[in-house]
């Protein structure tokens, strides 16, 4: 007989309930639009064992709880590993251990009974003239029913956190009045480098927070005055241009 050390280690050594084939086939179904059913086993947390759920997404498998189940009657989107979930359906009677072995529930074992037999013996009456007839006494059952025990409160189960995607927007600005924003969601950068007009820039700072619209507003009149000189040289040296230019022509 195993002591119970050698048990638990054991069972931390179990391989997942979903191999690499399994998950290769939950990634090409989700590829076709199509969520595929799982069901939980008893390693899930939250969540009754033997419970359906559909998986509708993957992420990282670096991040742990990868797989994105939407459990049966829920519109919540919660994340489990490889070893809360299988794709085989559990036959009726059965639990799913979390390294993807059928275990059989065991039969209810009736509890012994306490009833006791009671024997009533009706008096017996003399006949009499004077006296009535004696009323008959109602039956009494020989075998009384145990009273109902008490239902157990049934378990809360455990509130599992969903994930919420986070997003970063990034505005990044130059001395020359050239605008890009960068976005980022999750750990996927969804735009990179896309060019964005000075005046989009300041409708969209006014917009957001008063501190926000002064530090845009004072980098575009700083990018202003720098373009306004620019102008002036440029014209300066065309005047310059031009007049050499008469005076080659001359």
């Amino acid at each position: 007989m195993s002591s119970p050390s050698t048990k638990s280690a054991s069972r931390r050594s179990a391989p997942p309930v979903l191999s690499d084939a399994e998950l290769a086939r939950i990634a090409g179904e989700l590829a076709e639009g199509k969520p595929p059913m799982v069901w939980f086993t008893a390693a899930a947390v939250g969540v009754a064992e033997g419970k359906s759920g559909k998986v509708v997404a993957l992420d990282d498998p670096s991040a742990g709880d990868f797989l994105q189940v939407r459990p049966t009657g829920s519109k919540d989107v919660l994340s489990f590993g490889p070893s809360e979930v299988t794709l085989t359906k559990p036959a009726r009677g059965t639990t799913v251990a979390p390294g993807g072995s059928a275990r059989t529930r065991p039969d209810s074992v009736p509890a012994p009974s306490n009833r006791k037999d009671n024997t009533v013996t009706q008096p017996s009456t003399l006949p009499s003239a004077a006296t009535p007839a004696p009323r008959s006494l109602a039956p009494v059952s020989d075998d009384p029913k145990p009273a109902p025990a008490a239902p157990r409160p049934a378990k809360a189960p455990a509130v599992r956190k969903a994930k919420v995607a986070e997003v970063t927007v990034t505005l990044t600005g130059t001395a020359d009045g050239e605008w890009t924003v960068d976005v980022i969601n999750g750990k996927k950068r969804s735009v990179k480098g896309l060019a964005v007009s000075s005046a989009a820039v300041a409708q969209a700072a006014k917009i957001l927070h008063p501190e926000v619209e002064e530090v845009v507003a004072g980098i575009l009149e700083a990018a202003r005055g720098a373009q306004q000189a620019k102008v002036a040289q440029l014209q300066a040296e065309l005047e310059a241009a031009r007049k050499l230019l008469e005076e080659l022509g001359d």
